[in-house]
């Protein structure tokens, strides 16, 4: 007798800060469910907090994107197999820890506030032009992508002068949809332009993140152009998309819910922690922290079997309500650093720290510079990013 196949993992969103309805009810009746992807394999999803915190804190199962059995949200992705990309994304112990702590000094709160006048200074910058140019103005190109991107590339060593490419190689990658040789292709071409970058940089070794990292390395004896290479990419392109969506879907939040605004305008202390409720709220990968079992792992009563993949349904767990009382609102004093937006465990994000400031600067001058910002299109018909692996909007038409 043929096995009944598993029903089909929801992807567009249908609201942009809700979970999907199918996962509200797989949480509900059965919140370690077998799904079938894109690429139709079948996976397992798991969508309560609790669980989702215990898989990405469990090195039984792996981060590893090269396994043949790690969980895509891509049709095709065989062609990727051919691409030799190392990234702290990927990595397993024992060599990941060696790895990350050889960067995450980097990213230090006190490293981060050290950034904070130059951050505060590219606000500025972008805000004075915003208000020099025409309205409506669109917030995305004139403020939410253009500050992370210049601050990542300022960390890492990267020209700014590049940005076109990178931003439009990154956002390549990030559609779903897109053909699985052209994938490739750019993904081939944003690698070709981190190597010769890397390369240039072993000879100079400037006093910034990646010349830092490899003379640390050199010195320690483990320096491997290719891992320096994959270190670039991961924090390049997730330096500058995830906190550029964040400040677009942000300023969205809190335009919508004036209350709250008026709140952070008249004390900026609850800045920080609105900020926490919007990376929770919104939720921007949803779907991403995905893993592979190494073993077979028993999870609240379900058995994994070795080599079956795990989603983990990150948007789902940000709105548990058995950790999160009434998760649909939007609360800014509700205390949620307990989310899981950052991931959870070993691979949690390097660079919360400077999303973090970044977004808390970037709320408190804009709304401060600009108090009558308001959205030029209603919220609903705006150009949500349905079709990337990080939520966003594609423009944020705005006037003042």
């Amino acid at each position: 007798m043929t096995a009944t196949p598993a029903p089909e993992l929801a992807i567009i969103r249908t609201c942009p800060h809700a979970p999907h309805d199918e996962h509200v009810r797989m949480r509900a009746e059965d919140p370690i469910s077998r799904v079938t992807l894109p690429d139709g394999r079948e996976a397992w999803a798991v969508s309560r907090h609790e669980d989702i915190r215990a898989v990405l804190a469990d090195p039984r199962f792996s981060p590893n994107r090269g396994h043949p059995n790690f969980p895509s949200l891509i049709k095709d992705r065989q062609p990727l197999q051919n691409v030799n990309f190392t990234s702290l994304l990927s990595m397993d112990p024992p060599e990941h820890g060696p790895a990350r702590r050889a960067v995450v000094g980097e990213f230090t709160v006190k490293r981060m506030n050290a950034l904070r006048p130059r951050i505060q200074q590219i606000v500025d910058e972008h805000i004075d032009a915003m208000l020099a140019g025409p309205r409506p103005a669109d917030l995305v190109q004139s403020l939410s992508l253009p500050v992370p991107s210049l601050v990542i590339c300022e960390l890492l060593g990267v020209p700014y002068a590049d940005h076109d490419f990178f931003q439009r190689h990154t956002a390549m990658l990030l559609k779903r949809e897109i053909p699985a040789e052209q994938r490739t292709q750019t993904l081939t071409e944003l690698r070709s332009y981190l190597a010769q970058l890397v390369t240039a940089k072993e000879a100079e070794l400037p006093d910034d993140l990646l010349g830092r990292q490899i003379r640390r390395h050199r010195e320690a004896g483990t320096y491997e152009r290719g891992a320096m290479v994959g270190m670039a990419f991961l924090l390049l392109v997730a330096g500058h998309e995830t906190t550029a969506n964040m400040i677009s879907l942000g300023t969205i939040g809190l335009l919508q819910h004036p209350e709250d605004l008026a709140a952070i305008k008249a004390d900026p202390a609850k800045t920080l922690g609105a900020v926490e409720e919007l990376l929770r709220y919104y939720s921007i990968v949803d779907i991403g922290a995905n893993r592979v079992a190494l073993e077979d792992v028993e999870l609240a009563g379900v058995l994994i079997k070795a080599g079956e993949g795990v989603v983990v349904l990150g948007n789902m767990g940000n709105h548990d309500p058995e950790v999160f009382s009434d998760p649909m609102a939007l609360d800014i004093d509700r205390g949620a650093r307990h989310h899981v937006a950052f991931g959870f465990g070993a691979h949690q994000c390097l660079g919360q720290n400077l999303a973090r400031m970044e977004l808390q600067i970037v709320f408190d001058t804009l709304f401060a510079r600009i108090p009558g910002l308001k959205l030029a299109v209603p919220a609903d018909e705006l150009p949500y990013k349905d079709d990337a692996a990080i939520y966003g909007v594609y423009q944020l038409p705005v006037t003042w």
